[in-house]
């Protein structure tokens, strides 16, 4: 801070954080650094055409990659919350190259490559979906996309900005073992200041500015505030057994709250990855955004309301995954577990019901899963 927060141009900071998030991610050979999430999407989504030649586009449904107006189309996180078709504002030439698919069904991405034949540059999606609600892949579908979009000189996009060092230290790519041509990043590689970044193979990175003439840029990119954050948060990220124990801990909850939810007769699914979580009020299977929109959103808003007067904080919305970190303590855990068991007798022979909320603008503290006393089990 003494040194100053930003100085418009590259610092010895970025250069450290970049090697960090190079040895760690196994697609990224050269990385770029932005503001947000939403900047790294827009910088991938230039670089890919650049680098195919081509402008149309893959995303799933239900799957959000920022506010940018090209993938405001079917988008989750707040659009889905809001219950937002596609946004005011945005052009239909904005969003005419953007084609979509439901998350898992390789059917319909297999049907959009031969419709789009050599028009589309990239499959762009959420490895682990978390702005649905908490969807994972099924057996094979990322390695199926691998194989399709190689096939068709297509690049394969991850977006990590929600699972990158959070559900592996290399991110859902090496969980899975599926390596992509581009991943976006965000959150946690600036240890909760604004930060997002972009890379992927030199030989594709080698086109953006200036190295190359696709040009992006940004004053406060890579500033040293975000990068000293960054570096911090993946020092302690790697010390071992912290992966371990956010499983540890992630595991016990949603067993918990499923068991609490099925034992006071309630339809509940639910899964997790390391530290990233979600549950839908349904039977299930949830594969996809259709199945997450069937889901029981109105008894999922009064639980919500019901965990909050408990003292615990999840997010406001069916679609948006959950999180635990390293600050999370076992009685954390616990306290929350005994609170749903509460919750869900609280309207254990109750059908669903409309829930109108009133104004709740939190403000956060820096412990990231503390708010005036309360467990907070979402901060991204």
């Amino acid at each position: 801070m003494k040194k100053g927060t930003s100085f418009g141009a590259p610092c010895l900071l970025e250069n450290i954080l970049a090697e960090m998030v190079i040895s760690a991610v196994p697609s990224i050979e050269m990385v770029r650094f932005v503001n947000s999430g939403t900047e790294a999407c827009m910088g991938m989504l230039r670089l890919a055409r650049a680098f195919t030649g081509k402008e149309k586009i893959i995303k799933f449904e239900g799957c959000y990659h920022g506010h940018a107006d090209p993938f405001l189309v079917k988008a989750g996180s707040g659009v889905a919350t809001l219950g937002l078709p596609d946004s005011p504002g945005v052009p239909r030439a904005a969003t005419f190259e953007t084609l979509t698919s439901p998350f898992n069904d390789l059917s319909t991405v297999e049907k959009l490559f031969e419709a789009n034949k050599g028009e589309i540059a990239a499959v762009i999606l959420e490895p682990v979906v978390g702005n649905s609600g908490f969807i994972a892949p099924k057996p094979d579908f990322l390695n199926a996309l691998q194989e399709i979009t190689k096939e068709n000189g297509a690049l394969l996009v991850f977006d990590e900005v929600m699972t990158g060092f959070r559900i592996s230290y290399g991110g859902a790519q090496e969980y899975f073992g599926i390596t992509p041509d581009i991943t976006t990043l965000g959150k946690i590689i600036g240890g909760g200041l604004p930060v997002g970044a972009y890379g992927g193979r030199r030989e594709i990175m080698e086109l953006v500015a200036p190295a190359g003439p696709m040009y992006q840029a940004g004053t406060l990119s890579g500033n040293p505030l975000a990068m000293t954050a960054g570096i911090q948060t993946l020092k302690r990220l790697k010390e071992p057994g912290s992966y371990e124990y956010l499983d540890k801990i992630t595991g016990e909850l949603i067993q918990g709250i499923l068991d609490a939810g099925k034992k006071a007769g309630h339809a509940i699914c639910g899964g997790y990855i390391s530290g990233m979580f979600g549950f839908f009020f349904t039977e299930g299977p949830v594969y996809n955004f259709g199945d997450a929109k069937n889901s029981d959103t109105a008894k999922f808003a009064r639980f919500f309301r019901g965990m909050l007067e408990e003292g615990v904080y999840f997010a406001p919305s069916q679609f948006e995954a959950g999180f635990t970190s390293l600050a999370h303590t076992p009685e954390d855990i616990q306290q929350t577990i005994a609170a749903a068991e509460k919750v869900f007798r609280k309207f254990r022979a109750l059908s669903s019901v409309a829930v109108s909320f009133g104004p709740f603008t939190p403000s956060l503290d820096c412990s990231f899963c503390r708010l005036n006393g309360m467990v907070v089990l979402f901060v991204g």
